[in-house]
């Protein structure tokens, strides 16, 4: 068992108590107890991205068939590895770790054009949009890498 500060929004778990969080588990791995919830806490990040590969296709293979399936599993992973890179090299905000889904939503849905005047390019997003600032933000870090 092992027990962490209850922070602000988190579930509580297992026991009800306000103050802290527990969390356990059972393995049948021998050595020691805290490598061994080391390597089980990290192993979260695995899940995590098994979550975001499902979210870029993973869950269905539209082909019948196998050769057909076995491609579009490679572009689903390779799409999905793109597409976390882009949100480490280009979001700072809170899309740097947002799921597939909403960041296609934030990305895609933006009321804007792209400008080009006297060989510059400018961006225009309409005033006021809940995501504009960090629409910018990673058009601009588009433009240092480019």
């Amino acid at each position: 068992m092992r027990r962490e500060p209850l922070h602000p929004g988190a579930q509580q778990s297992l026991f009800s108590s306000l103050e802290h969080r527990y969390w356990g588990f059972s393995t049948d791995q021998a050595g020691d107890p805290v490598a061994l919830d080391a390597f089980i806490r990290a192993h979260a990040h695995v899940e995590q991205y098994i979550a975001r590969l499902k979210d870029s296709g993973l869950c269905r293979f539209p082909f019948s068939n196998l050769e057909a399936n076995r491609n579009w599993l490679m572009v689903v992973a390779a799409a999905a590895d793109l597409v976390r890179w882009f949100q480490l090299l280009c979001c700072d905000t809170h899309l740097a770790g947002a799921r597939p889904k909403q960041l296609r939503w934030t990305i895609s849905h933006v009321p804007g054009r792209l400008v080009a005047s006297a060989r510059r390019n400018f961006v225009r997003i309409l005033e006021g949009w809940p995501s504009a600032e960090a629409i910018i933000a990673i058009y601009r870090c588009i433009a240092l890498i480019t």
